[in-house]
């Protein structure tokens, strides 16, 4: 049994895959004091609770939170008996290669998503991640990562709002009726969802007008089922895209 393991800056997703499919799915939040007991402690609580007793036998890890790799590892040799592979270590291999300027870091989740969505849709892809930062991905014709564009994240702009203006109200994100809004909030929701399709839709047209091919738009991430609801530019929305990367890269590094 594999546990595949997704640290982002909000959430991190702890996923079980019987080597055929995920069966489980859980998340909690992001937390840099979490220790390796308290994380076994509840995964043991929510193995209980769904009748699961898996036999762990691999673990791989992506983060984007770099002091939370440590109390992760200790929970995989602790309670699961096995070293961890984690995603970005010179020793993980990715199966695709990474075309960036020398000595640029790419985050962890971003090179999941180019294997995972290789792997499922092929080349020349912009995977748009709508996390706590919406990112665009290049995925080439062969399946490397190519680089990409990163801007505020849909939530991080509503705090950003709500923050910085004393009068306005912090609000949920949803797709509104009208562009034009005739209250507050109904304001806000549109400059969020309507500035955020704008954005998308922008940024992808600039990078298929750039690389001069055409190019498959995947979404994934939380939100990204909801913006697909506002633009025809998001062409595929795959919210599993993260962890069946992670699948593949604990497949390719056990073989």
């Amino acid at each position: 049994m594999l546990l595949a393991i997704d640290v982002g800056n909000t959430n991190t997703v702890f996923a079980l895959h019987d080597g055929a499919a995920v069966i489980a799915e859980w998340r909690c939040s992001t937390d840099r004091q979490r220790t390796a007991d308290e994380y076994f402690v509840w995964l043991r609580q929510l193995f209980d609770h769904h009748g699961l007793h898996p036999a762990v036998r691999s673990v791989v890890i992506s983060s984007v939170v770099p002091q939370v790799v440590f109390n992760l590892r200790v929970l995989s040799d602790r309670y699961f008996h096995t070293r961890p592979k984690v995603v970005g270590k010179p020793e993980v291999k990715l199966g695709v290669p990474v075309r960036v300027d020398p000595t640029t870091h790419v985050g962890a989740d971003r090179l999941v998503n180019t294997v995972g969505a290789f792997d499922r849709y092929g080349g020349d892809l912009i995977v748009v991640d709508f996390g706590t930062a919406t990112t665009f991905d290049v995925v080439g014709h062969d399946g490397a990562y190519e680089g990409g564009v990163i801007a505020p994240g849909v939530n991080l702009s509503l705090k950003a709002l709500h923050d910085a203006a004393a009068a306005l109200p912090f609000i949920d994100v949803t797709r509104p009726d009208h562009v034009v809004g005739t209250n507050t909030v109904a304001c806000m929701q549109s400059g969020i969802y309507w500035g955020y399709v704008g954005l998308i839709e922008g940024l992808c047209a600039r990078i298929r007008a750039e690389r001069g091919t055409p190019m498959t738009v995947i979404g994934t991430g939380g939100l990204s089922t909801l913006f697909a609801q506002g633009t025809d530019v998001l062409e595929k929305v795959d919210t599993g895209l993260t962890i069946h990367g992670l699948v593949l890269i604990d497949r390719l590094n056990e073989e």
